[in-house]
């Protein structure tokens, strides 16, 4: 009830925005814009049609917030919200989330369906990166702009890709599977692709990259999957993953205690790259080890995870666009109509592709979502840490609520027109 009258006072708040615009009321138009879109965010969910576009409505709203009031989005409480670290802590939470949704057998699935995760992860890691790099050829965006849309084309798709595939009614458990690979692929084929395809628009190191992407993809995905394994484990697993996460816990607090000053002083800078590696290993064992305790007698805290990934994700939108905000009210409408063409065709071609490949269409229609669906979040990390969020990662805070918009209406398609998984021959 409480959400159906939220949607009544968007009607009104929106009418309040209207009558800003027209009597030139800039102050009323922006403050009662904001709270349209945020009322819509809020009042979708009493709407059971219409719930399942709830998280793309936050999303414009913080986009809607920061375009208006950007400085307020610069920093809060004295923390700067572009800081790479924040972003680093920030994407690593996310990505967490993200990998509590998976399990250690989803990777099993390879021996399963080996010709669709081929396909899948080929069409993925080929077909965007391209697209991306022919779009940002066709306008002429600024050099970092266009970076930007080849780094998101050139990412692993995400768990919005599962969820848009269970959703369609499609081949899960290959959707799954692919998600996963192409996670662990992503610290090897987006900096290369980088390199190639957008190393003359701003300086790319794949080394440092492929480092990047480990510790906001890798590590917080492996430290979700440990909390996994030793969730399920018998009780002599469980004893062996303790006493890993005490002796990580160890030389996390020998390094906090005056160690790293120690290690630092006897490194040159460029050889602390190991011990920064192992640091984050030690970091993942013990949140996996400490996680999957919680997970095994509290299961229902899973489903809380998603929730802070979504929040993360909402926070990356809302600093990318204030960062960004000069930049989107020049390029805005184009850098849409790319994130559309883009997104569209990597739905056609990774679904005719598969097709014309040999698979069903079930798996065709998994295979289309996971190459049209792009982790966006790993592509706002990345540029936060390259301390670009405002340029590299505002082709990221345009193609995110769109991508999550068009694959939802495209599932909830395919759901109204079920196919027969055991048939190759099916019509689409």
């Amino acid at each position: 009830m409480v959400r159906r009258i939220c949607l009544g006072l968007a009607g009104m708040a929106a009418v309040l925005a209207a009558a800003g615009l027209a009597l030139g009321l800039e102050w009323l138009a922006n403050r009662a814009g904001v709270a349209t879109t945020i009322l819509v965010a809020v009042g979708l969910g009493g709407v059971r049609a219409l719930a399942g576009y709830q998280y793309t409505a936050w999303i414009v709203a913080a986009v809607v917030a920061a375009m208006v009031w950007p400085r307020s989005f610069e920093e809060w409480g004295g923390v700067r919200l572009r800081d790479p670290w924040v972003v680093l802590v920030v994407v690593q939470t996310v990505m967490f989330g993200m990998g509590t949704q998976m399990r250690l057998a989803d990777f099993f699935g390879v021996a399963r369906q080996p010709r669709g995760v081929v396909v899948g992860l080929a069409c993925q890691f080929t077909i965007m990166p391209l697209l991306g790099w022919a779009l940002s050829q066709v306008v002429e965006f600024p050099p970092e702009v266009a970076a930007g849309i080849v780094l998101i084309g050139s990412c692993s798709s995400g768990l919005a890709s599962n969820v848009m595939t269970y959703l369609a009614g499609a081949n899960l458990a290959l959707s799954v599977t692919v998600t996963a690979m192409a996670t662990m692929l992503a610290p090897v084929v987006t900096p290369l692709w980088m390199k190639l395809l957008a190393g003359r628009l701003i300086e790319v190191s794949m080394a440092t990259m492929t480092m990047e992407i480990v510790k906001i993809v890798l590590v917080p995905v492996g430290a979700a999957l440990l909390s996994d394994g030793v969730a399920r484990a018998p009780a002599w697993g469980r004893t062996i993953g303790r006493a890993a996460a005490v002796v990580a816990a160890g030389w996390l607090a020998w390094l906090a205690a005056g160690g790293w000053d120690w290690i630092a002083a006897r490194l040159r800078a460029d050889s602390l790259q190991p011990t920064i590696v192992v640091s984050f290993i030690a970091a993942a064992v013990a949140v996996g080890v400490v996680w999957g305790e919680v997970r095994r007698r509290w299961p229902l805290v899973d489903r809380l995870m998603p929730y802070a990934s979504m929040a993360g994700i909402i926070y990356f939108t809302a600093v990318t666009t204030a960062a960004g905000r000069d930049d989107l009210l020049r390029v805005g409408p184009i850098l849409f109509a790319v994130a559309v063409a883009h997104n569209g065709l990597g739905y056609l071609l990774g679904y005719t592709f598969s097709r014309l490949l040999g698979l069903d269409v079930s798996s065709a229609r998994a295979i289309a979502l996971e190459v049209g669906l792009q982790n966006g979040g790993m592509a706002t990390g990345i540029a936060g840490r390259m301390g670009k969020l405002g340029t590299v990662g505002l082709a990221a805070a345009v193609f995110s609520p769109w991508m999550n918009v068009s694959g939802s209406v495209l599932a909830n398609w395919w759901a109204r027109r079920p196919t027969d998984r055991s048939s190759p021959r099916d019509k689409p």
